[in-house]
């Protein structure tokens, strides 16, 4: 995108300076070249795309660029001044060995607000001998621009700008496009209709647009799991749980690549600071090179790991005792697991995307579209103990000769791909199934010693059936591929020392990034000393300590009451709670009026509740106020 784009910004700058008197020159010499640049919805995603594009311009095609939002602009005058400060304030600030008046009106702000001014400063600043980039010293490093580079004007997020303000904005530009090469860029979050909705035809006949498609965020999202997580590059692995709740968050809330990447981040940051053993989780050669400096402490801790307990537990007693007495026969027998757990990824990744390519090509996607899905399935539990497998195999036996034949040669590929000595019988097996497949006679009779083992897989009628050459095949091919996924996609729980590589505290995932503001605000008001840890908030479970802050007394006092609060009331009661925490008798103050600081810090804790959204005003009684939460308040 970013290619066709910069092309397009190239393209459009020689149009404008060739000068030519051809008839469509002349009929777009007034029109301003505009890239619809349609993103999508996943707004969190848009500020690294556009600081990405605002770079390569830089870099390669002009120093100006100006990047404009449109929460900072009421009107046009804004829009103006922000683009006269991006352009000709950055060179008043960055060089300092010359001012010419542009940049002493500007800093002293003598200059106009207009199109004018920038026209004159654009034409002197283009007209010197030599042009690098404004506003910085010459070095032979900097970045070499044409004589009149194109001013880029980027509009970050076309429909929160005001359109009054975006249609005058246009308008004045027009008028000024035969002395200023001036290239629009509208990011747009939704749809390009919502440019034509925003400008009218008098204005919209002034740009000449052209629409920009980015890749819809799932894709992305695709791109960035099969380079992080379907890869055996990096040995941090996520379990499926985990893997979920970041794709959930990613599919119900934001649709933010950028999110679940820091969420990946965040992952990786917990499983290094939470688990003992991800000094474990690196590279092969390092990790077999850290295992043989492991102190006994270390070695005690590989033994309480539960999937190693069941290793040892699988083995036989003198084995057993040597695992839990001698060190160096446990530092062995590690290595030899990371080897396994190495070889078991290796062995993973192919078979689940040849399972992948068999899937999506069937009706529905039983076993899901994205490999993520399946991906999440096969780490979860034993696939092919799942319904959506049973009736995937039932499509496959329905699959034409064409397109199983094309789907194996797929699977083929992918498995030729992996440097693995486990699959090249695998790949053999394939071959030669695909050989029959090319040889085979479609007329060919059914042999009556190959029914007899075919019976119990296809279980297709209670009468004997005579089944043709090709059914016969593509029934030896299921089975092929149902042993093939049982060997090799096995859960990762199987596999002994796999906490070494595997996060898999989804919970504490799922609290860092959905954040439950209202269950945070209960649990501080009922229990302060659940966060501030100070030892005289500790309390009973539904007592009100005369130590808590003064929001918290109020809050459990407001609990007791009914749909309306009495003002006077809960003031009272705040005092006589507060008066016991300072020493007073609570039954010497009944009668007296209450202190003026008390009543000051009565009134800014029901101010802080009413805030929080637990109280507001009511007018049926001027003195009380209306309780707006119930039940696990």
């Amino acid at each position: 995108m970013f290619g066709s784009l910069l092309s397009f910004i190239k393209n459009s700058h020689s149009d404008l300076q060739s000068k030519s008197k051809s008839w469509s020159y002349q009929m777009r010499c007034s029109e301003i070249p505009t890239a619809a640049l349609v993103l999508g919805v996943n707004v969190p995603d848009h500020e690294m795309t556009f600081q990405k594009l605002s770079d390569l311009l830089q870099e390669s095609l002009t120093p100006y660029v100006v990047c404009l939002q449109g929460k900072d602009f009421t009107a046009v005058k804004q829009v103006l001044q922000t683009v006269l400060v991006h352009l000709i304030g950055r060179r008043v600030y960055d060089d300092e060995d010359e001012e010419d008046v542009f940049s002493v009106d500007f800093s002293q702000k003598k200059i106009f607000c207009s199109m004018a001014s920038l026209c004159g400063w654009y034409r002197a600043e283009t007209q010197k001998p030599t042009f690098s980039s404004p506003g910085k010293k010459r070095k032979s490093s900097s970045p070499q621009y044409e004589q009149s580079p194109p001013v880029v004007i980027i509009f970050k997020d076309l429909e929160s700008f005001l359109p009054k303000v975006l249609q005058d904005f246009l308008v004045i530009c027009s008028n000024y496009i035969q002395q200023l090469p001036l290239i629009l860029i509208f990011g747009i979050a939704t749809s390009s209709v919502a440019l034509h909705r925003m400008l009218p035809q008098s204005v919209s006949s002034l740009l000449c647009i052209e629409l920009f498609q980015s890749l819809s965020c799932t894709e992305h999202l695709a791109a960035v799991i099969d380079k992080l997580i379907l890869t055996t590059k990096f040995p941090f692995k996520l379990s499926g749980k985990v893997l979920r709740v970041l794709t959930s968050i990613f599919l119900y809330h934001d649709f933010s690549v950028r999110n679940f990447i820091k969420g990946f981040q965040l992952s990786l940051l917990e499983h290094f600071y939470s688990q003992p053993l991800s000094l474990l989780c690196c590279a092969l050669n390092e990790a077999n090179a850290r295992v043989q400096d492991l102190t006994h402490d270390d070695c005690e801790l590989i033994r309480q790991v539960p999937s190693f307990m069941r290793y040892v537990e699988s083995q036989d007693p003198e084995k057993q005792v040597e695992l839990l007495t001698k060190d160096h026969y446990l530092k062995d027998t590690v290595r030899k697991l990371l080897n396994d757990l190495h070889v078991y990824h290796e062995n993973y990744l192919p078979v689940l995307k040849c399972l992948h390519i068999l899937t999506t090509s069937l009706p529905k996607y039983p076993l899901g579209k994205q490999i993520r899905d399946l991906h999440s399935t096969c780490l979860e539990k034993e696939v092919w103990e799942t319904e959506d497998y049973s009736s995937a195999f039932q499509l496959f036996g329905m699959m034409a000769k064409d397109e199983l034949v094309s789907l194996l040669t797929r699977c083929l590929d992918v498995l030729k791909s992996s440097e693995q000595d486990n699959l090249e019988d695998s790949v053999q097996k394939l071959e030669e199934l695909l050989t029959r497949f090319q040889n085979l006679d479609i007329k060919e009779e059914f042999h009556p010693s190959n029914e007899q083992c075919l019976t119990a897989v296809l279980k297709t009628s209670r009468r004997s059936k005579k089944l043709s050459g090709f059914e016969v095949l593509r029934v030896e091919v299921l089975q092929f591929i149902d042993k093939l996924i049982r060997d090799y996609l096995l859960p990762p729980e199987t596999q002994p020392l796999h906490e070494v590589t595997y996060f898999s505290a989804a919970s504490t995932l799922r609290r860092h990034l959905n954040a439950a503001p209202r269950n945070a605000l209960q649990t501080a008001l009922n229990n302060p000393y659940y966060y501030l840890q100070n030892e005289i908030l500790k309390s009973e479970t539904g007592t009100i300590p005369n130590t808590a802050p003064d929001i918290c007394i109020v809050y459990k006092l407001h609990l007791e009451c009914g749909r309306l609060i009495n003002l006077y009331d809960w003031l009272q009661a705040f005092a006589m709670v507060v008066n016991a925490a300072e020493g007073n008798d609570p039954d010497t103050q009944v009668g007296k009026p209450v202190d003026k600081i008390l009543h000051a810090r009565f009134i800014r804790a029901v101010s802080e509740l009413e805030f929080l959204g637990f109280v507001k005003p009511t007018k049926r009684k001027t003195d009380h106020v209306a309780r707006l939460t119930w039940g696990g308040c």
